[in-house]
């Protein structure tokens, strides 16, 4: 014989598997997890393009005075120098542009050398220990410029599969490079540290 509790028991299991009330509020908690993740993923990717879209469009506007002989022959001639004429032209990233960014820029004395140049490797960059050359170079030598900018990946789960840098750092290194010819602008303009 069943006793009260029991059978007050089995009743409310069998009213509660037929009750309709907050199906749509279960089914929504089960599926907006996934839902919130996407869509910030989303946002978070449609950023990294947006970022690296302006990081090579600064790189090039700036490596324009580099190839027209503009920089070499301002007075601003150093590698800080030409950070900032990339940082002016980042707009929305400038505030994070003087701490997240590094420019290198190269010579080369023909076309073949720099291609056989190895590109940056983002697991091993570290522009502390190894901080990129600057060289600028004279008219008609070949350059290589190069713009590294540390983007900080914020939705979850997400971080592994954009991150390059290693180490769970939560940070994907954005490049942007660009090679040329400089003009023949000048004859004596100054030199820059060979690298």
């Amino acid at each position: 014989m069943r006793t009260p509790s029991l059978t007050r028991l089995s009743r409310f299991v069998a009213r509660f598997r037929r009750a309709e009330h907050g199906v749509t509020a279960v089914e929504f908690a089960m599926v907006s997890l996934p839902l919130l993740v996407m869509t910030f993923g989303l946002l978070e990717l449609a950023m990294v393009f947006l970022a690296n879209v302006t990081l090579d469009n600064a790189t090039y506007m700036a490596a324009r005075e580099i190839r027209t002989g503009e920089f070499q022959t301002s007075g601003a001639t150093a590698q800080s120098d030409f950070k900032t004429l990339v940082c002016s032209r980042m707009s929305w990233l400038s505030a994070q542009c003087p701490t997240a960014l590094w420019v290198g820029v190269q010579t080369f004395s023909s076309f073949a050398t720099l291609a056989a140049a190895p590109g940056p490797n983002p697991t091993t960059f570290n522009p502390v220990k190894n901080p990129p050359c600057f060289s600028p170079g004279q008219p008609t030598d070949i350059v290589l410029v190069n713009s590294y900018f540390e983007w900080n990946l914020f939705t979850p789960l997400l971080n592994n599969a954009l991150e390059n840098m290693g180490g769970g750092s939560g940070k994907r290194l954005l490049t942007s490079t660009t090679a040329f010819r400089n003009e023949p602008y000048n004859t004596n303009p100054p030199q820059g540290a060979g690298c």
